[in-house]
């Protein structure tokens, strides 16, 4: 029976289930489990060693390992859990991420990712796609399926994300992950990255050196990132003048606001628009 056949009559051994009760225990002992803790979760328990300050976070399990996530109250949930298969992994359009090879779900270390806010909105929206298609008869409903679990694996796996493992306590990955949080919600008013150093009470010096080391890039880096894809969006996917689109991202003035496009895109505000 040839491999397309084979993930075929797994597709519908996928499943992806809310963080709901006190304890959310594993269900399926031949499945990779990706579990998603957003907030409200206690702690993940994993072969016996719980593992705190877990919220906000990726985990990446083989098939191997026990594992339980406590949660301190069933009023909300608190994530997701999604159940791969481990055949579906063989399939060629896995076979060049990184995602699936050893350093993340065939490793002793336990891999962890803190999604960027901006990510984290993605990751669920592909959640519930393969939710919904699970649920279907549609025609090309598994390569469907199969390119959403890529999609999905690819935003996990951006450069963007902070990348570490479940035993890794390390605070310069903790603050810059508050930092990336902050950007989130308040770049439309502060470009600069005094201000947020300020914020997360430590000095831009310090601030910068943490991003590099965690990240590759300064500090400046991820707030023009930032204010690139939101002016990209709002003038592909808005009708906003482009006055409009540079005054709601906190620029002083029209010009300095193409300038500022110009500089990071390659091409002006208007003649992105236009193309």
């Amino acid at each position: 029976m040839s491999l397309i056949i084979h993930i075929r009559m797994n597709i519908d051994t996928i499943k992806i289930t809310r963080i709901l009760r006190k304890t959310t225990s594993k269900q399926n002992v031949d499945c990779y489990a990706v579990c998603w803790v957003q907030n409200g979760a206690r702690g993940i328990e994993i072969n016996k060693t719980l593992y705190t300050n877990v919220s906000n976070s990726v985990f990446f399990l083989n098939p191997g390992y026990d594992w339980k996530i406590l949660k301190k109250d069933t009023t909300s949930s608190s994530g997701y859990v999604l159940y791969i298969p481990k055949n579906i992994l063989n399939h060629p359009i896995f076979k060049n991420l990184q995602i699936t090879e050893i350093r993340l779900l065939n490793t002793n270390e336990i891999p962890k990712i803190n999604l960027t806010p901006a990510i984290e909105t993605r990751v669920k929206a592909i959640l519930e796609m393969l939710d919904e298609l699970l649920s279907t008869n549609l025609k090309h409903r598994e390569e469907a399926i199969i390119s959403l679990l890529n999609t999905f694996f690819v935003y996990c796996d951006g450069k963007c994300n902070i990348k570490s493992v479940i035993s890794d306590n390390n605070a310069k990955s903790a603050l810059v992950y508050r930092f990336k949080k902050s950007i989130d919600h308040n770049i439309n008013q502060y470009h600069d990255v005094g201000h947020y150093a300020k914020v997360l009470n430590v000095s831009s010096k310090y601030l910068n050196e943490c991003v590099k080391e965690v990240l590759g890039v300064n500090a400046k880096h991820l707030l023009d990132e930032q204010l690139v894809m939101r002016a990209r969006h709002s003038l592909k996917f808005t009708d906003k003048t482009v006055k409009e689109v540079g005054y709601e991202l906190g620029f002083s003035s029209p010009d300095y606001f193409s300038y500022f496009f110009k500089k990071h895109v390659g091409t002006t505000p208007s003649q992105l628009r236009q193309n």
